[in-house]
């Protein structure tokens, strides 16, 4: 079985496909900048006795998404799990500044994107029979913080594909789900302050990138099979579904 990741030279992605390649998916470590970094992931899994492979793609352009499907199909064979993790930059902008651009810059990593994505990788799903879609999302959507609201929308706008998939898509044994993490500190937090975030969580403790990828790797697997259409927040009950 093969697992597309987008967005895993770093951060979550790297980690999921990490955590994929354990379950013994053969995994597709897709990347847009940082060809070094995506090459240490591959590293990484193949030292472990897995297999994997690093393909450089943009992710919301829509030939690339053609060509990079072909590719990981020629290489690793039909896609079986693809997880849309690309994400781009998030800046914090007030309303009063907020532009049509700023949403779609949102909504070309969170909605477009994943929808390049599936139409590619949907013939051999149904084909087979079985097919795991799996979007990262955000608890950004409960949480609805100031100065966020082209990315809160966005992350609104891939949960209803993502409920809309489902359903579609269920009768063709293909589930669609929405893993919603929490702030879970990477490479790009670092030096950032935990105690707050903490403070506010049941669990009394930071999520770590281990955290999404186990509920990555179960929707991807069959004891999954008959779960579709749900979000699974990962954020230690900081907010509750």
């Amino acid at each position: 079985m093969s697992a597309l990741v987008t967005g895993a030279s770093r951060g979550l992605g790297a980690v999921m496909a990490v955590h994929l390649a354990r379950a013994g998916h053969a995994v597709a470590v897709n990347y847009h900048a940082g060809a070094a970094l995506a090459d240490e992931v591959v590293a990484s899994i193949r030292s472990a006795g897995g297999v994997a492979e690093a393909f450089g793609a943009d992710v919301t352009d829509e030939a690339a998404v053609t060509d990079l499907v072909a590719r990981v199909t020629a290489s690793l064979g039909p896609v079986d799990v693809l997880v849309c993790n690309a994400t781009g930059p998030q800046p914090a902008v007030p309303v009063e500044d907020l532009t049509w651009e700023d949403h779609l810059d949102q909504l070309r990593f969170f909605v477009k994107s994943p929808t390049l994505l599936l139409r590619e990788v949907l013939p051999a799903m149904k084909e087979r029979g079985r097919g795991r879609v799996i979007q990262i999302g955000s608890d950004m959507f409960e949480r609805a913080l100031p100065r966020s609201s082209a990315y809160v929308a966005a992350k609104g706008a891939q949960l209803g594909l993502t409920r809309s998939w489902a359903r579609e898509l269920g009768p063709h044994g293909i589930t669609v789900n929405y893993v919603a993490p929490g702030w879970i500190p990477v490479e790009r937090h670092e030096g950032a302050s935990t105690a707050g975030y903490i403070a506010e969580t049941p669990m009394s403790r930071q999520g770590v990138p281990d955290d999404i990828a186990a509920a990555v790797v179960y929707l991807a697997s069959e004891a999954a099979s008959f779960v579709t259409g749900t979000r699974l927040t990962v954020n230690g009950g900081h907010t509750i579904d």
